[in-house]
């Protein structure tokens, strides 16, 4: 049998489970004076525990793909599925629940509040879905932990490094030990050395947790760390392939 990135067989790979399934999804914004298709009917599905890059030119539609995955944003039509259910069968307050406890987002922008410490960042998702104070700052310790940031868990953002603010927003998508992590250019802020850094600290979060990883990004160095490389164009998908190890 051949093997995977990950070390996994091509057979237990084969038998992973879809935990999103993307059918016929099209989002049209309508400014009122114009039409913008910014996805024409995609296809796409990603199984449990993998690390999905979706890459493409500025405008081709992949923010609005993981916009749409996430239920951030409504369909036009389509449908997506996450571990078997529609997103279009939950209410407003369903999905926005849905993504607090199942789903981690990491930004471009750090999106770190200037006036709390690394650990205070960290635990305010947990405090506000309503989490105990103890709980929420012992579950924010673990996770900065995780990436290394625990001796700075006192610093402000201010106080840190481009590379230590994307770890702790990192450590804050984490905190809930999501099943699905969307990343938006997570690395678009940094420069080649930092961005290698939180692309390798990914790899090993998502492999030693089994979590799913989407992430858009239009650098290839990025995408090269992941399982599959979807590569968009225009709103659709115009390949889908397993990048070259290395």
């Amino acid at each position: 049998m051949t093997g995977t990135q990950d070390g996994q067989t091509g057979e237990e790979e084969a038998n992973r489970p879809p935990i999103v399934v993307a059918e016929g999804v099209t989002k049209t914004y309508d400014t009122g004076k114009v039409k913008v298709e910014a996805l024409r009917g995609v296809n796409f599905t990603v199984k449990e525990g993998e690390m999905i890059a979706v890459m493409g030119p500025s405008g081709c539609g992949k923010t609005t793909l993981l916009n749409c995955l996430s239920g951030l944003d409504d369909l036009t039509d389509g449908q997506v599925r996450i571990r078997n259910r529609l997103l279009t069968d939950m209410t407003d307050r369903e999905r926005t629940r849905y993504r607090a406890e199942k789903m981690g987002f990491i930004f471009q922008a750090y999106n770190l509040l200037p006036v709390l410490t690394a650990v205070e960042n960290v635990e305010l998702p947990l405090l506000l879905s309503g989490t105990s104070p103890g709980e929420a700052r012992k579950r924010a310790l673990t996770s900065l932990s995780a990436v290394g940031l625990e001796e700075w868990r006192d610093h402000k953002p201010a106080e840190l490094s481009g590379g230590q603010q994307q770890r702790v927003t990192i450590a804050r998508s984490l905190v809930n030990d999501p099943e699905i992590v969307f990343g938006d250019e997570p690395t678009g802020n940094l420069d080649s050395e930092y961005s290698k850094e939180i692309m390798g600290l990914l790899r090993r979060l998502n492999k030693q947790n089994k979590q799913t990883f989407i992430i858009v990004t239009h650098d290839y160095n990025v995408g090269r760390v992941a399982d599959r490389i979807v590569m968009m164009r225009d709103g659709v998908i115009e390949k889908d392939f397993t990048p070259a190890p290395f």
